[in-house]
């Protein structure tokens, strides 16, 4: 009893009230107990998982050798395609831009051909009149030599005087491996003076330059001096060299110098001075 009035504040407690004190005591003094206890197991627990999961993450933060090797193979193998696929799109680049700049060379060679031609010059007088082609068969390729007069009204060289009519020469120069298609354009032409002029670069990289000529009855590879009349109809081809990806660039043009009018100085001046009388 002294016991029990002890815990109970020194007060005398029997029957139920003094058996709940003692209940009351008891649960407050586990839960207490439990709280200390779960607290302390929480932070060993606890610390112990950190420091395993510290040691965890050192342990990983490396690469094992077999990690190693596997990723640089796949980054080589990933780097030998990206190089060949830039390769082979830098190729069909090249191809194509060189495809393009052929084509457009031999468009204006056949263009500017096309001018001289249709502006070619028909005198009053036979012996006024030049017009030879040859044909060269001493390269690899047969290639064509045509020298001609024709009207420019535009002057070749802006500081000098010139005329109306010039001489203009077409031919396919070959060096080495290389071959080129020439035109040359002289102002004033005389038979007496050693043949000059401008010399210009029409197109590059010219396989075969070949004209054919057509009097009314057969074609011709030549048109010699000596023919009185200018052929009726010429034809010209004008082929690019060969790639490996592709066929050549080709041009070819037909010119009707039968129907074509060309010019004539002589009967324009005396029509003008008849006129003005």
């Amino acid at each position: 009893l002294n016991g029990w009035r002890r815990l109970n504040g020194g007060r005398r407690l029997y029957g139920r009230q003094c058996w709940r004190r003692w209940r009351r005591r008891q649960r407050s003094f586990r839960r207490r107990w439990r709280r200390r206890w779960w607290s302390v197991v929480c932070v060993r627990v606890c610390g112990r998982s950190d420091e395993v999961k510290m040691k965890k993450n050192l342990q990983k933060m490396g690469f094992t050798l077999v990690e190693v090797m596997v990723a640089t193979t796949v980054g080589s193998f990933i780097a030998l395609v990206a190089i060949g696929t830039l390769r082979t799109i830098t190729a069909g680049a090249q191809m194509i831009e060189a495809n393009i700049n052929n084509a457009s060379e031999v468009r204006f060679a056949a263009k500017t051909l096309r001018n001289d031609l249709l502006n070619i010059y028909r005198p009053a007088s036979q012996e006024d009149r030049k017009f030879i082609a040859l044909a060269d068969e001493s390269g690899p390729t047969p290639s064509s030599y045509i020298v001609f007069y024709t009207v420019n009204r535009a002057k070749a060289r802006a500081l000098e005087t010139e005329g109306e009519i010039y001489e203009v020469e077409y031919y396919l120069l070959v060096e080495d491996d290389k071959s080129t298609l020439m035109r040359r354009l002289w102002p004033n032409p005389n038979e007496n003076v050693e043949p000059g002029g401008i010399l210009s670069v029409i197109a590059e990289d010219i396989e075969v330059f070949q004209a054919k000529f057509f009097d009314g009855t057969e074609w011709a590879y030549e048109w010699p001096e000596e023919m009185e009349e200018l052929p009726m109809l010429v034809e010209l081809s004008i082929v690019a060299r060969e790639t490996s990806s592709r066929s050549p660039a080709t041009g070819t043009l037909y010119i009707n110098l039968a129907r074509s009018m060309g010019t004539m100085l002589d009967e324009e001046e005396e029509t003008a001075e008849d006129e003005s009388e």
